[in-house]
C-alpha cells in the first residue's frame, strides 16, 4: 500500500480536495484501472489551516434533509464550518469529486484527515 501525505497549510480547499480525489482514484499510479480501487492511502495534515477564499462562507450552501416533507434546509458553509468543523467539510468535498458508484465508499475509507 502506497501512502501519500498532503500538507493543506495555506492552500485552497478545492485544490487540496481535487489532489486527494485524484490520488484516491489511482490516477497517479502506473497501473490505473477505472473499475478497481487503488491500493493507496492519503493522509491530509494541517486541515485546520486550510483556506476558504472569497465570500464562499456566506454564499455556498449545504443541504440538510430531515426525511419529512418540507424538511429540506439550506445552511451556509460558514455555519457548517462552525458546527461540524473543517474535516467534515473536506470529506464532503472529496466525496463529491469521486465517482458515484460502488467503489466510492471503498475509496473514501482510504482518506485519513488529521
Amino acid at each position: 500500500m502506497k501512502k501519500y501525505t498532503i500538507n493543506a497549510k495555506n492552500k485552497s480547499l478545492g485544490r487540496v480536495a481535487s489532489e486527494a480525489a485524484a490520488i484516491l482514484r489511482g490516477k497517479k499510479e502506473v497501473d490505473f484501472r477505472d473499475n478497481r480501487v487503488a491500493d493507496v492511502q492519503v493522509n491530509v495534515v494541517n486541515i485546520d489551516e486550510i483556506i476558504v477564499t472569497g465570500r464562499k462562507t456566506e454564499q455556498k450552501t449545504h443541504k440538510k434533509y430531515s426525511g419529512y416533507p418540507g424538511g429540506l434546509k439550506f445552511i451556509s458553509l460558514g455555519k457548517v464550518l462552525k458546527e461540524k468543523g473543517r474535516p467534515y467539510v473536506f470529506k464532503k468535498v472529496v466525496l463529491g469529486m469521486l465517482p458515484k458508484n460502488k467503489l466510492q465508499k471503498q475509496m473514501i475509507k482510504n482518506l485519513i484527515i488529521k
